[in-house]
């Protein structure tokens, strides 16, 4: 890690406190703004990329969620600036959210590179947001945090838990088989999405968070708290605060993305049972990062790493089960023998970070004697369909 930044040394501080005529255009442009240069004088000018929309369910909450960084950031002696950015709303943008994320993840580079900005904090989460945004902020390489959406409360139909984006499969092949009436399913429609949130099975969205967590680019454990729980805005204010410090210390996305971080975000990919859309993702994300990262890789720790997580669609529970059984620090805990403890995250190290963490639902999340499967959560399958390889997923349980 570099040596700790002077105020003289920020990347605004040169935009903004030089004799130059762009300086006095900048500086300006601020009183036009209603601020006075006293209130961003020598101070690190935080850029929040928001993505949220009206039409993002899962990102209904992120306006709030900015304003509370911006809490955080003002307390911790830093400036922020709000910077929106594309909403990729999962249930809405046709014809797959895919076509658009590298979009965004220019979008996200070219926002932070044009601006004189000295941090990010990013706000994302839905399935394709995750990785956009960090591999957008990858290529900058300014010091980053990253604030996850959160998974939304569990479903409820007449008592009994729903999880979207994986029981509305099951009970649409009920109805169509007569199984169910147009009313049950009317009630399942009303009942599925409860609050503002990504989806709370472990598909794409908290997958990819939880990997983002486990790199280390995350205060630690932040995304498993559910989107609206009250301690998801005081974490958002948290990190707020810390990427002020970030800045200063001069701890970048480089100094935390190391080969042996994406080592742990496989062998939690495969504890997990994490979506098979992980490995488009990571694998574009380490490969910004100069890691090499194959479809060998994750049959290799798929091998190494049994399934622990018991949470649909190939266990039983919910991310807020998941949340209430320890969340990541527990899982982290349970893995231990299997990580690179020393690898570095936004506070400390994961070795650090699982110190005082405990497992409260033992069959939430699994210990390694007694695995939900006794291999990881996806196998790479090769053959004449499938030269390059295929994905497999364990039966549910």
């Amino acid at each position: 890690m570099s040596k700790r930044k002077s105020p003289e040394d920020l990347r605004s501080f040169r935009w903004f406190g030089a004799k130059d005529l762009r300086s006095f255009g900048h500086r300006s442009r601020l009183y036009q703004m209603g601020y006075d240069q006293q209130e961003i004088a020598a101070k690190p000018v935080i850029a929040i990329i928001n993505t949220w929309s009206d039409i993002n369910p899962c990102h209904a909450h992120l306006r709030a969620r900015a304003e509370e960084v911006k809490r955080g950031v003002w307390q911790a002696g830093g400036f922020p600036v709000e910077l929106p950015a594309m909403s990729l709303a999962e249930t809405y943008v046709k014809p797959t959210t895919m076509l658009y994320r590298n979009f965004l993840a220019m979008e996200v580079e070219e926002l932070i590179r044009s601006h004189p900005v000295d941090g990010v904090v990013l706000l994302a989460g839905c399935d394709k947001t995750t990785p956009a945004t960090i591999m957008g902020a990858i290529q900058v390489d300014l010091p980053t945090i990253f604030v996850p959406a959160g998974p939304m409360l569990r479903g409820n139909y007449r008592g009994q838990p729903l999880g979207s984006g994986s029981d509305v499969w099951k009970y649409w092949a009920e109805k169509e088989a007569g199984k169910i009436t147009e009313l049950q399913w009317s009630e399942m429609e009303r009942g599925i999405a409860r609050s503002y949130g990504t989806c709370m099975t472990m598909g794409t969205a908290s997958t990819m968070t939880a990997l983002a967590d486990t790199l280390g680019l995350c205060l630690p454990g932040a995304s498993a708290i559910p989107a609206s729980d009250a301690g998801h805005s005081r974490m958002a204010a948290l990190s707020g605060a810390r990427i002020v410090e970030m800045v200063f210390e001069d701890l970048k996305p480089s100094d935390l993305l190391t080969a042996k971080a994406f080592e742990n975000a496989l062998a939690v990919h495969m504890a997990m049972a994490g979506s098979t859309n992980a490995m488009i993702h990571l694998i574009a994300m380490a490969r910004r990062c100069g890691v090499r990262l194959s479809l060998e890789d994750f049959d290799r720790m798929s091998e190494k790493v049994p399934v622990l997580c018991n949470i649909r669609p190939t266990g039983a529970f919910l991310m807020e089960d998941f949340f209430y059984a320890g969340g990541l620090l527990a899982l982290w805990k349970q893995l231990a023998p299997l990580l690179h403890l020393e690898e570095r995250n936004v506070v400390s190290t994961i070795g650090g970070a699982i110190e005082h963490a405990e497992v409260h639902l033992p069959d939430v999340i699994r210990p390694l004697d007694n695995p939900v499967a006794g291999r990881g959560g996806t196998a790479i399958l090769k053959g004449n369909l499938a030269p390059d390889g295929c994905v497999m997923k364990p039966a549910a349980a």
